[in-house]
């Protein structure tokens, strides 16, 4: 990773299917927070941003380990999958939705800014619509940034292409739509808390659009700034002045 950073890279993403298993496998207590812990008193990059995290296992003693990392963006991209805890029982998920969104929460308490992205699937066998409620609930109450949503797909072999109550591909696409207004209404909402804050966002700058500069901020908003205000690659202090199109646009703080 030093290595990376050497070479001008400015974030990297730890992700993976278990990521926040990671050291499950190693002797002694040595987990994801002792390596991102090791990793920021090495100064081994300028950001650290997670990604597939399981809710469960972002417990209070998780966060508490390493919310003062100054490599650790304010960030979670989390696996939650539904927001129906009778869904999740289906999945054998190992938490629930009350489990999920409590963790949520604290992370919001003990890390000012954060913002959380999710994977959220609709059309699981058995989903009725009050477990589709339940999941349009939790995408309001968790204030997501964003999700990415995606409909059940049937396939043989696994346990679920068994399962009764199989749901009509009408009724996917229909919950795949009102769940995608519902994210994007949310996350526009909390766009607009953002410009309303005033609070400069730590962003790189990541490529191009016409006259544009396009990035994201530490806590993963999309940024937009004017073209020839910073370079690809820059990290820039940006003052949030409009939101639009599921992005912010602004101008960099000259300060």
């Amino acid at each position: 990773m030093e290595g990376l950073y050497r070479a001008g890279t400015r974030e990297v993403v730890l992700t993976g299917i278990e990521t926040g298993s990671y050291g499950a496998d190693l002797e002694g207590d040595y987990g994801l927070a002792q390596l991102l812990c090791e990793l920021d008193a090495r100064h081994s990059c300028e950001r650290i941003r997670l990604g597939s995290m399981a809710p469960e296992l972002l417990s209070e003693r998780f966060v508490s380990q390493v919310c003062g990392l100054s490599i650790l963006v304010p960030h979670f991209h989390v696996s939650m999958q539904s927001g129906s805890s009778s869904v999740l029982r289906g999945m054998k998920r190992r938490y629930n939705r009350e489990q999920a969104l409590e963790n949520l929460l604290r992370i919001r308490e003990m890390m000012p800014g954060v913002m959380f992205t999710a994977d959220l699937m609709v059309g699981f066998p058995g989903e009725t619509e009050e477990d589709f409620a339940d999941t349009l609930r939790f995408v309001r109450e968790a204030r997501l940034l964003d999700a990415h949503v995606f409909a059940y797909s049937r396939r043989e072999g696994t346990p679920a292409a068994d399962y009764p109550d199989q749901i009509p591909d009408r009724i996917k696409q229909e919950r795949s739509r009102r769940l995608i207004e519902e994210k994007n209404a949310v996350r526009d909402s909390v766009l607009l808390d953002a410009v309303a804050s005033g609070k400069p966002l730590s962003t790189v700058v990541e490529s191009e659009d016409g006259d544009l500069l396009v990035g994201h901020s530490d806590s993963y908003i999309e940024v937009c700034i004017p073209r020839g205000s910073a370079e690809h690659g820059d990290i820039v202090s940006v003052i949030p002045l409009e939101a639009k199109d599921g992005a912010i646009y602004g101008k960099v703080d000259k300060i």
